[in-house]
């Protein structure tokens, strides 16, 4: 790989990882429009995921330290802690999320990675998540809190985000909205249910390595994990306060327009 594919392949991770635009349908229609080859670099894959997760840490790390620390703490006690710590309420809704995404995975994961071959369904599904966005527009700000019902209905939402074209982050604030859940709520739980799921992603990926150990090109890999991790915390300010303005929707046009793009393309 060379050092401006890996910059260039690092970008679209690190931007459309957060973006509520399709990280997975980017990948496709870039592979077809550039004739880059975004998958079969394993080891590039794994590091470029751990940058995107770092880019999350980074902006949360203390909200992150405290679920961690509080949740260590509430092994002893789980219910107390449970009721007395929104941290630990926090950790058990992410781990609600994770149960059907799990499950979709070990499941459906052939028939969800031939998915990846059509460049159709990829811009149909582009023109779903935009669908999601655009609806958000006729939501009022409100100010319900999070619950485990709530927790696990954007959990199977999240499983969705298998489907290249559905954006993870796009279709999880989404499912909260429609809760009613609060719009800053709804993204900081987004992200921070993010964490495990690109570690994960990344931890499948790096078993493979130990099948097929792969020779490390120093530079393009770096380079491609400091854009993504840099372009990931970028994206998820910018994601934060489109939220916070209660103007999400204004990526779904953005969705259309790749979407229909991809279409002509192909």
């Amino acid at each position: 790989m060379e050092w401006w594919e890996a910059g260039l392949l690092g970008l679209l991770q690190g931007l459309t990882e957060f973006l509520p635009v399709s990280s997975s349908a980017h990948l496709v229609l870039g592979q077809k429009v550039l004739g880059i080859e975004a998958q079969g670099d394993l080891l590039f894959e794994v590091f470029v995921h751990l940058g995107t997760a770092l880019s999350i840490v980074t902006l949360y790390w203390r909200r992150v330290g405290a679920i961690l620390a509080h949740t260590l703490r509430a092994v002893r006690q789980p219910v107390r802690a449970y009721h007395d710590f929104p941290d630990v309420r926090l950790s058990f809704f992410i781990l609600l999320t994770m149960v059907p995404t799990g499950l979709t995975y070990l499941l459906l994961a052939p028939a969800l990675e031939a998915a990846f071959g059509n460049v159709r369904l990829v811009c149909g599904l582009l023109f779903v998540t935009g669908l999601l966005l655009l609806l958000t527009a006729l939501k009022r700000a409100q100010s319900g809190a999070l619950n485990a019902g709530k927790a696990l209905v954007i959990g199977l939402a999240q499983c969705t985000a298998f489907l290249p074209g559905i954006s993870r982050s796009g279709v999880t604030i989404c499912a909260a909205l429609y809760q009613n859940v609060r719009p800053r709520d709804a993204a900081d739980f987004s992200f921070l249910m993010a964490v495990p799921v690109i570690f994960g992603a990344a931890l499948v990926k790096g078993l493979g390595l130990v099948a097929e150990p792969a020779q490390a090109d120093l530079v393009p890999l770096v380079l491609g994990t400091v854009v993504a991790y840099i372009s990931g915390v970028a994206a998820i300010k910018v994601v934060l306060r489109f939220v916070k303005r209660g103007s999400i929707h204004y990526f779904a046009y953005y969705c259309f327009g790749i979407g229909l793009l991809g279409l002509l393309l192909n």
